[in-house]
């Protein structure tokens, strides 16, 4: 008996004749630990009931991973956690790469130039986002010692262990394009109320998957939680956008 049919890790013969190793899901989660975590079985295989995965299996029912079912998981897990895409939205991007179609954007506006899906992709694609110190913050973003001070005061902006994650960076930034139009921080607590009762909207809709436990229905309720927040992001744009368009007629 040889290697490949003693073990679920199997060598199968790639397109350009080499041979490609299947890793089964725990290797996967091995080679994915670094970078992701907090993934799971039982969130890789809520990928896969999703449609967005689709790997092959053994015929004593064993799924395998080859290298571009590793990337193309890089990818989707990637655009969830560094822009917060829901999976539909990436699902749709999929299945356009899929069809042979060559979408002009990624999902989240990155523009690239179309291709399979691959770690390369998912390298160009992800750029995460560092902590940074309260001066990186002010350089980042252009904003005074005063504006950040006043933001910490308001509670806009929260640090952890003296540093500043990448909302932080977007709040700072958003509030010092602001400030050169005269809206000072103070201005700004409509916004963290809004905000704060949207979340708590939000956790009403998915408590009772969270309620749950298990690992699957944490991510369920977490890509619910995304679309809610879409569609409220997407209501309060049509809301204001719809308001100043009324200030040309």
């Amino acid at each position: 008996m040889n290697q490949a049919a003693r073990n679920p890790r199997l060598a199968v013969v790639a397109g350009d004749g080499q041979r490609a190793v299947a890793l089964n899901i725990g290797e996967v989660l091995s080679e994915l630990h670094d970078e992701f975590p907090q993934v799971t079985a039982s969130k890789i295989r809520f990928l896969e009931e999703k449609g967005l995965l689709t790997p092959q299996r053994t015929s004593a029912g064993y799924r395998k991973y080859l290298p571009d079912d590793v990337g193309r998981l890089r990818f989707i897990l990637g655009l969830q956690r560094d822009q917060y895409l829901p999976l539909k939205v990436i699902k749709d991007y999929l299945d356009a790469v899929d069809r042979g179609e060559r979408p002009d954007q990624l999902p989240g506006g990155h523009t690239l130039a179309p291709r399979s899906i691959s770690e390369q992709m998912t390298q160009d694609l992800v750029a995460r986002t560092r902590p940074v110190t309260k001066a990186e913050l002010q350089g980042l973003c252009g904003a005074s010692t005063e504006l950040v001070d006043d933001l910490l005061a308001f509670g806009m902006i929260v640090p952890e262990n003296d540093r500043f994650d990448e909302h932080a960076q977007r709040i700072a930034a958003a509030s010092a394009a602001l400030a050169a139009h005269g809206i000072e921080p103070r201005h700004l607590r409509a916004f963290r109320a809004a905000a704060d009762r949207e979340v708590g909207l939000v956790e009403r809709v998915v408590a009772p998957h969270m309620s749950r436990g298990d690992v699957a229905s944490r991510a369920r309720a977490a890509e619910t939680a995304r679309e809610i927040s879409d569609a409220c992001m997407a209501l309060h744009g049509a809301l204001v956008n719809g308001a100043i368009a009324k200030l040309d007629h």
